[in-house]
């Protein structure tokens, strides 16, 4: 009998977009969101982490933050839209994890807050070092991103099971 896989998630919040009296979900991204982006993808180049399937939101503003991170990756990897990944609950972020094909060692979410945070939250039963603190007293801040290991099988993502094993920022 095989060991059980062990996986990585990493949950990217999209780069700083603006505010305006728009449909929310056009909002485009700002200047310092055009700079941040890139400088995610350089992050999750440099971590060795590439992803097999990053599911991005359908909203402008995660669209236009992959858009300018994916070109500093080592490859591209497959990329789903995900219409559900929009002001998406907790509840709805796990159901889409659950989807994933085993097939998928790595995968990569771009998406919102408090989505991405309650998420990285949610399923870190345990971090390394001082990690899990210092992402929930940050806030998850845009362009922030958490990776998270786990064994097992994406359908068995719940509550506890991951470990975060990394949280950046461009800012902090």
């Amino acid at each position: 009998m095989s060991a059980e896989p062990t996986r990585r998630i990493v949950l990217l919040r999209h780069a700083k977009a603006e505010w305006s009296d728009a449909d929310d979900h056009e909002r485009p991204l700002t200047d310092r969101g055009r700079k941040d982006a890139p400088v995610a993808g350089r992050w999750l180049a440099g971590s060795g982490i590439v992803p097999d399937l990053a599911l991005c939101s359908t909203a402008a503003r995660t669209r236009e933050t992959w858009k300018l991170a994916v070109p500093e990756l080592p490859q591209r990897p497959r990329t789903v839209y995900e219409d559900r990944l929009y002001e998406a609950s907790l509840g709805e972020l796990i159901a889409v994890v659950n989807e994933v094909s085993d097939e998928v060692g790595d995968l990569l979410l771009i998406g919102h807050n408090p989505g991405m945070h309650a998420l990285a939250d949610a399923l870190a039963g345990e971090s390394e070092a001082d990690l899990l603190p210092r992402m929930n007293r940050s806030g998850f801040p845009t362009s922030a991103m958490a990776v998270l290991t786990f064994t097992g099988s994406w359908k068995g993502v719940e509550h506890g099971v991951g470990r975060l094993v990394a949280f950046w920022s461009p800012h902090a």
